[in-house]
Order: structure tokens, then C-alpha cells, then sequence
């Protein structure tokens, strides 16, 4: 069968600020979709009751009447298939947890807003609604063929063998829509991974090279597929909470807080469980989030458990986070052994004696390896257009604003640098892309240029 018609979608704007709305309306003026727009919740409401495929919903939270809260949770018993955004403030936490758990909002914005974020944010969604409406219709589709199947199953054998070829066709494009939906859920976790970066200027990084080190571990102890993509999950997320933690707070040493200070920073890996309690498969991931900042021997946060009673994915949290912290400190080659010493004196007391001990080896590994792998290679700057699947960057690669679009030594493919091309494109870098050659490649191009000389 053929590939189901785009669904149409319209983008609801709700705020009672006529200003705002006219800046949403012209950010959104060169989209291909419908914008309506409502100056409350009860004229959103109604609006929504008569205009078919409202793709996403985008409402400020502070209005008065009904909160955008209120407005959201109401919408949703309308359109459940309606993908709905909160406008706040970092300030409104709650506002914000409400927002996500009672309104059902996938994610929140906070103001003032930076105009190529939000652009990409809302096709993101409207993009998402669509897969959402084309998937129901693939599913309404195969039940009606299934019900003409069973008609004439009985008289037309031949035709019973061509639409089980047609089913069966029907079942590869399903499965490209779920792998589809993954690629997109894995993007938007390193898209929030990268803006936690840029609200804190001082993990920069930190989050990628906890996964990094956390899969690393995990592995090494021989967990399962599933659980250690839920600890890779919880490490690109572990700092989630700290969006609502003041700037005044980040940017300070504990040993620097106040008393008051100090259990506001303590309260964020409680709030980074609650941030993504409203999906249900996060749920392991937000308990590894909860307790990843727990010691060993029962004086950490925030519930102060110790031993067994902390969760693996947190321990194993625990020790990739302190070892990041550290050995960026230092930087280097000598980094990682210094850290692992410092980290040492805490074993048994902060870390878990046993993913200890599999930890410094594993990272002892990983560090002889890349040595060995980069040995053999030299470092190249390339446009964009130049690039090649299966070329590995050298460095991290960011937009021209910050955000993390790719961590280094990852292997491109085509996929990976088309959409590397697409982000540029709207946030273009300063410089290159920065990747690795082997030397003999290298040293092979340059003598065929002083002979082509």
C-alpha cells in the first residue's frame, strides 16, 4: 500500500497579551500550517470544540480566568491527541510540574523565548502529532483490510495470498514509523541534555560524558540492553532539576551556600524525578535521577538510603558524575588516573565498593583504546558537504549558539549528517566539523597534491 496522505495541522496560540500573539503569529508567518489564536482559555476552549486537527497548543500560563494549566488539562479531555506547551517563567516551578503532570504538557518553554528554539520546537511537535494521526490511520487501515480478507478468504485464494503481501508490507512501514518515533524520542533527550548545558554554564558537556562513562560501567557489569539505555537515559537527564534552581545557587561552591541555599540545591534531583514522572517508561530513569546524588554509607540526598537500598542506575550514576567533575578539573591526559585517586579515599563511604573496582578498569580500557585509535589518526577540519558517512568526529560538535548536536568520536551517518546539515543551516557554527583521518590517508593526499603540483 502507498504511504497515507500528510495530516493536515493547525497550531493553537493562547494568550491573553495581544503583543505576544502577534510575535508568535509572525515567527510562525513562513510555516506551512494553520495558526489560530485565542486571548484566554474559555475562547480556546471554544475554538478547539469547533476546528478539527489542532496539532499543538502553545499557552502561557499566567492569564486571567483560567491558568494555562487549567486550560491545558481541559483541552486534553477534547483533543487527547493534541500536543500541548506551557509558556512560564524558570521561577514557576510548579507551575511547570502541573503543567506536565495534570495538563499533560510534553514539554514547557520559558521566557523570554529564543525565536530558532521555539521554531524547532513546534515542528518537532506538529511533526510528532502527525506520525500520531498517520499511525491511527494505518492502524484503521489494516483493520478494514483485515475484515475484506475474511470476505473473501473463502472464494479467492490468490486474492487472500496478495493482501497478506500487502499486510505484510503494511507491517515493514509500521515498524519504520516505531523506529522512527525512537530516532526522534533519543534527539530530544540530547536536545534537553544540550539547553540543561546552556541554563548551567558549569556542567558544560558533563551530561554526555556521564552517559558516556555510565554506559561504559553498566556494560562492564554485564546489565541487560533495557536497563542500560535506562541508565544512558537518566545520565543525559541527571541535571534536569537544576532548571529550577537560581543562577545565584549554580554558580556557587557547596561548601559557599547558605543553609537555605543548600537545601534549594538538594531539592533538584527530586524535582528532575518529577520533571518526567508523566512518562510512563521514564519511570525507572526518573528513580535512577532521585538517588544518583545518595553515598553509599547512607549522608548523601535526599532521602539519605545507603548500601543496596540505593538503586544500581544511581550508584553507577553516582560514581560516572564524580569522576566527570573531577577529572575535568584537572584535564588532560593525566585526568582520569587523577581523579579515579581522589575518588579512591571515598569508596565504601560515598561510591559502591564493587562498580568501583569494575570502573577504574573500564575506564583504564577506554582510555587506552582511544589513545591507540587516535595515535593512528589525524585531526581534519571539513565543511559540512564534505563530510562521509563513516568518518568520526574528533570533537564535540555544537551549533553556533551551543547546543550539542553530536559527542566526539561518534561515527557519522547519513542520517546523523543530514540532520547535522538541517540544524546548521538555521544556527550555523563558527567553524568546521572536525574529524579523524588516519594518517596514512593523510599523508597519501598530500603527496598526491605536491605531485599534482
Amino acid at each position: 500500500m502507498g504511504t497515507p496522505v500528510t495530516v493536515k495541522a493547525k497550531v493553537l496560540l493562547v494568550d491573553d497579551e495581544e503583543n505576544i500573539l502577534r510575535s508568535l503569529r509572525r515567527l510562525l508567518a513562513d510555516e506551512e500550517y494553520e495558526v489560530l489564536t485565542a486571548t484566554g482559555g474559555e475562547e480556546g476552549l471554544r475554538i478547539m470544540t469547533k476546528e478539527p486537527d489542532i496539532g499543538l497548543i502553545l499557552s502561557d500560563q499566567r492569564m486571567p480566568g483560567m491558568s494555562g494549566v487549567d486550560f491545558l488539562e481541559k483541552a486534553g479531555a477534547i483533543a487527547p491527541d493534541t500536543l500541548r506547551i506551557l509558556l512560564t517563567g524558570y521561577a514557576d516551578i510548579n507551575a511547570t510540574i502541573d503543567a506536565i503532570n495534570r495538563g499533560g504538557a510534553s514539554r514547557y518553554i520559558a521566557k523570554p523565548w529564543n525565536d530558532n528554539e521555539l521554531i524547532l520546537i513546534i515542528r518537532d511537535a506538529i511533526q510528532k502529532y502527525r506520525l500520531i494521526k498517520e499511525n491511527q490511520l494505518l492502524k484503521e487501515l489494516t483493520e478494514k483490510q483485515n475484515q475484506e480478507l475474511k470476505k473473501w478468504s473463502a472464494k479467492l485464494g490468490l486474492a487472500v495470498q496478495q493482501q497478506t503481501v500487502d499486510l505484510e508490507k503494511q507491517n515493514v512501514e509500521l515498524t519504520r514509523l516505531h523506529e522512527r518515533l525512537s530516532r526522534n524520542m533519543k534527539a530530544m533527550i540530547a536536545a534537553l541534555s544540550s539547553l540543561i548545558e546552556l541554563r548551567d554554564v558549569t556542567v558544560l558537556n558533563h551530561s554526555n560524558n556521564v552517559a558516556y562513562a555510565s554506559v561504559a560501567l553498566a556494560r562492564g557489569l554485564g546489565l541487560d540492553a533495557v536497563t542500560v539505555e535506562s541508565i544512558e537515559i537518566a545520565a543525559h537527564l541527571h541535571d534536569i532539576g537544576k532548571i529550577g534552581v537560581p543562577d545565584i545557587v549554580l554558580l556557587k561552591n557547596k561548601d559557599e551556600m547558605t543553609e537555605a541555599e543548600l537545601e534549594e540545591y538538594r531539592m533538584h534531583p527530586v524535582r528532575g524525578q518529577a520533571a518526567i514522572h508523566f512518562v510512563e517508561e521514564f519511570n525507572e530513569v526518573g528513580l535512577f535521577i532521585r538517588h544518583h546524588h545518595e553515598w553509599y554509607d547512607g549522608r548523601g540526598f535526599p532521602e539519605g538510603l545507603s548500601g543496596s537500598a540505593i538503586p544500581l542506575g544511581s550508584r553507577i550514576l553516582a560514581v560516572a558524575n564524580s569522576f566527570d567533575r573531577l577529572s575535568g578539573r584537572v584535564g588532560g591526559p593525566d585526568g582520569p588516573d587523577v581523579a579515579l585517586g581522589k575518588m579512591a579515599p571515598l569508596v565504601g563511604k560515598q561510591f559502591d565498593p564493587q562498580l568501583f573496582h569494575v570502573f577504574k578498569k573500564t575506564v583504564r580500557e577506554i582510555a587506552s583504546t582511544m589513545s591507540a585509535s587516535e595515535n593512528d589518526a589525524a585531526e581534519v577540519e571539513l565543511g559540512i558537504k564534505d563530510l562521509l558517512p563513516g568518518l568520526a568526529v574528533s570533537r564535540d560538535v555544537r551549533s553556533g549558539t551551543g547546543l550539542l548536536l553530536l559527542r566526539r568520536n561518534t561515527t557519522l551517518g547519513a542520517e546523523s549528517i543530514g540532520l547535522m546539515k538541517k540544524c546548521l543551516l538555521l544556527d550555523p557554527s563558527k567553524t568546521g566539523i572536525f574529524v579523524w583521518h588516519k594518517r596514512t590517508e593523510v599523508r597519501g593526499s598530500k603527496a598526491a597534491d605536491q605531485g599534482s603540483g
